[in-house]
């Protein structure tokens, strides 16, 4: 599985939130971060959207978490922003293959997923943050 670059800075969003418990703006996480203003916007509406995160506009606006970082079940997170991943087409379509009715490789990569999905669902959105640490600091080891 590979995430796409919204998914990236969807969980950069959230986990920026998660550390510093308030109202942020997406400015203030664009700078933090080194990414794209306008691409964190379209994300941050899509939050919205999926009801993770509720935005205020006007001074003194910016964006919360609506939702207890501990009850944000990551495998439901990604699946809601990436839709269903695949290794490979046979996992999901039938017919894709000449070889498909027979082969074993479709049956070990669905195994893979679920196992991967599995996993996804045991973590929250509290497991990314240590709890002792912020993300300044996280962000200064990863500068040494």
């Amino acid at each position: 599985m590979r995430l796409s670059l919204h998914t990236d800075y969807a969980l950069r969003t959230l986990m920026y939130l998660t550390a510093q418990g308030g109202r942020c703006s997406i400015q203030e996480i664009a700078a933090f971060f080194e990414i794209s203003r306008d691409h964190l916007a379209k994300v941050v509406r899509r939050l919205g959207q999926l009801g993770y995160v509720r935005t205020v506009r006007g001074v003194g606006g910016g964006m919360e978490l609506i939702k207890d970082p501990g009850e944000v079940n990551l495998g439901e997170l990604i699946d809601s922003l990436e839709g269903p991943l695949h290794l490979h087409d046979c996992v999901a379509v039938d017919g894709v293959c000449r070889i498909q009715p027979n082969c074993r490789l479709k049956d070990i990569f669905a195994e893979a997923e679920r196992i991967q999905r599995e996993y996804l669902g045991q973590h929250c959105l509290s497991d990314l943050i240590p709890p002792e640490a912020d993300l300044v600091e996280l962000k200064s080891e990863a500068d040494n």
